[in-house]
């Protein structure tokens, strides 16, 4: 190249010397033009020649330029310091001067290798100037100078190389991990004395010779045979990838010996090559792991327990062959923690994913019993046992096994089952039938309904005919609900009277709707027991899942106020839940929450109805009727409320209210001469049951210093088929007071009349619907003529309650009826104008 170079710059000198001089050109304008020009090729050339030997010389290695015939053109700073001469005593001689060991023809493949524009590597032994050698890696490539055509050679220093090799070597000399080479097709080249070992060969003996296949059998970890083509070396010569960690077994068939192996595959590359033209090959000895594990194995398979881990770095999970068997899943095992999530049912899904989060974040551990869906549908239950093995972020792992007891909870199953059904019926009971509702709640079952049944009147039939006639009532009752019930359909006897039917609709919108018609007709006919003939009818109601509550306690309430709407309607019908139920049952909390508090803080008054002579309009007693104003809802009637503190019980408390303020009431109107002749005073049943009633009443008389006859205290019809002994002490005790005693709304329920010759009553109080319709109704007027007959034979007074106009007046005269109150006398009033009425009819006091 230095040549090259100085033949181009004579040739310019020359033509420079040409141009001054004016020789060839007469244009003195034109030869400045040419000289100019002349110039700016000389600086151009003195700027790639510059760039040139600036490149050149920065390549580390030694690089030489070379002719055809293998002559020296150029060589680098670098190959300057390689090889310790001065790049005059390399320059145009051939590279024999840095190996001599090159034969005569040895530039022949490099340019045959040229030709084929592939580039030539080759290994050789290169030559310092003090003789001594060193290994280098040479990559010829072409190339071209203008018509002139070089090889350029760039020798790579292989020392530190082939120490490492030498390192390399004297390490696996040593380690006890087998190292076999082989070649791309899966010939041996070499082996290290560990493997020779592990494979039961003897170091001077040949590898080759002694790794003939024919004489090795190899298995898989299960011990199926592998194919030459799937050992794990031939998998990385065939694909290129590291083959990691694989479990096979190799038999000699000679020796009769069974190694099992755990090795892992590397491909090597050359230089610029894509296909591995070797595999190094790491092996251990893990026969007696092996052996061990076999035997775990087979004991978890007796034990029915497997083992499990999950490698959070990795996010791999692992399963021992009895946890896959538990799982189902043991020909596609899952690989990741939330693919074997979706087999946990997914009610207890959500508990699982809980503990698994608290582990990791919090370590611990958790052990805890879930059920399994199995890929052919069926359920399985295990339990679960979870361990933190580390906390450190991106190496998280839990360890932990899976127990199989699907055969413990099938047998407690079946005694949970027992305990599950009403012994009566042999239907679910309350408990069976709320922990299916729950599961069908928490696997979100469309079309579910909750139909909640109420037999009417039960009570009464089993007060009247006795527990045994109620007991076969309601076997005879499940019987129907059973026939009426679909295949899908759960029944349940929910407790007493009350049955619970877990309706399945889902190719059916309308199901449900048709089952409680049904049941209403089913109904239809009457019962017998002991002779008798009776008729029971249900009152039905229907919530649906989730229009009308997402969760057990809230499907079950609304079917409950259904029910009760449907008994309010009339009985013997059913009724769906509606958003209006829903607001009356909101309306239903609230009062119940306020009732609570309405005695403490004074929310309740009496005021007081006037009982008239029919005859003369003039005032023989007062019934006193309470009243409840609160600060949140406003003015509530009676029956809002009362039915709520029937329920919760509040009746006692608010009804010895009313004893007390009526007693009171009674005294003051004495002391200021206008008092009616008695006044009358509501007791619910519940109170009545209450031991403390009949010292209640006395602590009232003695406290206001009233004479027993001015109080009267009104019970219902139900008092009256309580034969038991605590009912005649509690009237005896009242009577001995000298209370007047009073049956209210008289004809309204099924009054034993046998009761009214026992028990102590003064008076009765006609119903006030069967008022309503007289005179002109048959029906009514027969019902008001007969209780009225009755009173008359038994000596009892009749009061007739809701007289509204004249002519019901006159029809009661006409009856005999002596009493009457409603509005066609007066309302309610308060205590100052109820006085200021007594003083109007100018019936201060007055006298029965």
């Amino acid at each position: 190249m230095d040549e090259a170079r100085h033949d181009d710059e004579a040739m310019l000198a020359q033509l420079e010397a040409l141009l001054t001089e004016g020789r060839g050109c007469d244009d003195p304008v034109l030869l400045s033009e040419l000289l100019a020009t002349l110039h700016e090729l000389r600086r151009e050339a003195d700027s790639a020649s510059l760039r040139y030997l600036k490149l050149f010389n920065a390549v580390p290695d030694p690089v030489s330029l070379i002719d055809a015939e293998g002559r020296i053109i150029d060589l680098n700073t670098a190959g300057e310091q390689a090889y310790g001469l001065p790049r005059d005593e390399i320059v145009g001689k051939l590279v024999h001067v840095i190996n001599p060991d090159l034969p005569a023809d040895h530039m022949v493949p490099v340019l045959e290798t040229l030709a084929r524009k592939r580039t030539h590597v080759i290994e050789v032994y290169n030559q310092r100037a003090d003789g001594s050698r060193f290994p280098v890696e040479v990559h010829s490539a072409r190339f071209e100078d203008g018509p002139h055509q070089f090889v350029i050679a760039v020798a790579r220093d292989l020392t530190g190389r082939r120490e490492a090799e030498e390192n390399l070597n004297t390490l696996l000399s040593v380690i006890d991990k087998g190292v076999m080479i082989q070649d791309h097709e899966g010939n041996v080249l070499s082996a290290n004395a560990a493997a020779m070992r592990i494979l039961g060969l003897s170091e001077d003996e040949d590898i080759v010779t002694g790794l003939r296949w024919q004489d090795w059998r190899v298995v898989d970890h299960r011990g199926w045979p592998l194919r030459f083509g799937d050992m794990p070396v031939m998998r990385a010569a065939r694909t290129g990838r590291i083959i990691e960690s694989t479990l096979m077994g190799v038999y000699h068939t000679g020796r009769k010996q069974l190694t099992w192996l755990s090795a892992t595959s590397v491909p090597q590359f050359r230089p610029g090559e894509r296909t591995p033209y070797r595999v190094i090959s790491l092996f251990s000895d893990v026969t007696d792991l092996k052996r061990d594990s076999a035997l775990f194995l087979r004991t978890q398979a007796l034990a029915r327990i497997g083992g499990w881990e999950w490698d959070g770095g990795r996010e791999r999970l692992y399963f021992t062959d009895e946890a896959l068997r538990i799982l189902g899943r043991r020909d596609d095992p899952p690989r990741t923690l939330r693919e074997a999530l979706t087999q946990v049912v997914p009610a207890d899904r959500p508990r699982v994913e809980e503990a698994l989060q608290s582990v990791l974040r919090d370590g611990g551990a958790f052990d805890m019993e879930v059920q399994l869906r199995r890929p052919d549908g069926r359920s399985h239950w295990a339990r679960l046992i979870g361990q933190s093995e580390s906390r450190v972020p991106m190496t998280a792992r839990i360890t932990g096994i899976l127990q199989d007891i699907n055969q413990r909870r099938q047998i407690e199953e079946a005694l949970r089952s027992q305990a599950r059904t009403d012994a009566l019926t042999g239907l679910f009971n309350r408990d069976g039938v709320l922990t299916e509702l729950e599961r069908r709640v928490m696997e979100g079952e469309e079309g579910l309904t909750v139909v909640y049944i109420d037999l009417d009147r039960f009570k009464l039939v089993n007060d009247l005919l006795g527990h045994a006639a109620g007991d076969q009532l309601l076997i005879n009752a499940a019987r129907r609900l059973e026939s009426c019930a679909g295949d899908d359909d759960v029944l349940a006897r929910f407790g007493g009277d009350e049955f619970l039917v877990l309706a399945s609709n889902k190719d059916d919108p309308g199901a449900a709707e048709a089952l409680a018609a049904r049941i209403t007709q089913a109904f239809g006919d009457s019962f017998r027991y002991a002779g008798e003939e009776f008729t029971i009818t249900t009152s039905v109601g229907l919530a649906r899942y989730p229009e009308h509550g997402a969760t057990v306690q809230q499907l079950v309430n609304n079917a409950d106020a259904a029910m009760y709407d449907a008994k309010r309607r009339g009985r013997n019908t059913w009724q769906t839940f509606t958003p209006e139920l829903a607001r009356q049952q909101h309306d239903r909390v609230q009062v119940e929450a306020q009732l609570r508090k309405a005695l403490d803080n004074g929310e309740f008054r009496l005021v007081y109805q006037p009982l008239v002579n029919l005859a003369d309009g003039h005032v023989r007693s007062a019934e006193a009727l309470i009243r409840w104003r609160n600060h949140a809802l406003g003015e509530l009637s009676p029956e809002v409320f009362i039915n709520h503190a029937e329920t919760t019980g509040d009746i006692v408390r608010i009804g010895g209210w009313v004893i007390q303020t009526a007693c009171r009431q009674m005294a003051a109107w004495r002391k200021a001469g206008l008092a009616p002749a008695r006044v009358a005073v509501n007791v619910s049943y519940r109170q009545f049951l209450t031991e403390d009633l009949v010292p209640l009443v006395a602590a009232c008389l003695q406290e206001n210093q009233l004479p027993g006859e001015l109080l009267e205290l009104e019970f219902t019809e139900r008092v009256l088929i309580e034969d038991a002994p605590d009912t005649h002490r509690t009237f005896e005790g009242l009577r001995k007071l000298g209370v007047v005693l009073t049956i209210d709304d008289f004809g309204e329920g099924y009054s034993a009349l046998n009761y009214l010759r026992r028990l102590p009553i003064h008076g009765l109080k006609l119903a006030q619907p069967f008022l309503r319709g007289v005179p002109g109704n048959e029906s009514d007027a027969a019902i008001c003529q007969a209780v009225a007959g009755i009173a008359q034979a038994l000596g009892l007074d009749l009061v007739a309650e809701g007289v509204e106009s004249s002519v019901q007046r006159d029809f009661l005269m006409g009856l005999g009826v002596r009493t009457g109150q409603g509005f066609l006398f007066s309302p309610a009033l308060d205590p100052d104008a109820f006085a200021a009425y007594l003083r109007q009819t100018g019936q201060p006091a007055s006298s029965l």
